[in-house]
């Protein structure tokens, strides 16, 4: 696929690092030119693209960028008509340990509104970078799931194809409206990994008896 990654930070670098890996094509677009020129060089098979040429190169758009960021990071890239966007984001309050949104709307759905051409998917909100640097497999037969929460089959059908791709399981998590409860998922496990010094080598899953 062709993938654009909307930000060169520590989300942004390890998807480029895994998706490039997995033989997608990949750009990257970021506020700063030269952060996405850096990072894309440091990955083969990777480019940087100006904002403004960020939508019309790519399927899939991943938002990696924080939540206060991400519209106007959307709003910059050029027509979202169709597309896919992958938002990764959290509503995350200035200490990390809680959320600015919830129980009536979520990050997910408030992107959806203010960018209603495109096709928005929840999904990879409940990684932690490090797991997505360090790869899908946990040993002892353990990977990591991907909960995909959307009101489009094809944008979720989009998302399950990248995370699977990169070695990730994906969960069926329903509509857009279920981010509303992936949002605090993932605010739990920042809360396990920092509050409670579990580390960011951790992910939540669920088992079923078979």
């Amino acid at each position: 696929m062709k993938v654009t990654v909307i930000g060169a930070g520590n989300m942004g670098a390890a998807f480029v690092k895994q998706l490039t890996r997995a033989g997608h094509q990949v750009s990257v677009s970021a506020r700063n030119f030269e952060k996405a020129q850096a990072l894309a060089a440091a990955h083969t098979g990777a480019t940087a693209v100006a904002s403004a040429d960020a939508a019309a190169q790519a399927d899939v758009l991943i938002l990696a960028t924080g939540y206060a960021d991400a519209v106007h990071a959307l709003r910059s890239i050029g027509d979202l008509s169709g597309k896919v966007v992958i938002d990764i984001t959290n509503p995350l309050t200035a200490d990390f340990m809680g959320l600015t949104l919830g129980h009536s709307s979520s990050a997910a759905e408030e992107i959806a509104k203010a960018i209603p051409a495109a096709e928005v998917v929840k999904a990879f909100n409940t990684v932690f970078a490090q797991v997505l640097v360090d790869g899908a497999d946990f040993g002892n037969g353990q990977t990591v799931p991907v909960f995909v929460a959307s009101d489009s089959e094809r944008a979720k059908q989009t998302a399950k194809a990248l995370a699977e791709s990169m070695g990730f399981d994906t969960v069926d998590a329903g509509g857009l409206k279920n981010a509303r409860y992936l949002e605090p998922l993932a605010g739990l496990n920042i809360y396990l990994g920092y509050g409670a010094g579990l580390g960011t080598s951790i992910a939540p899953t669920w088992i079923r008896r078979t």
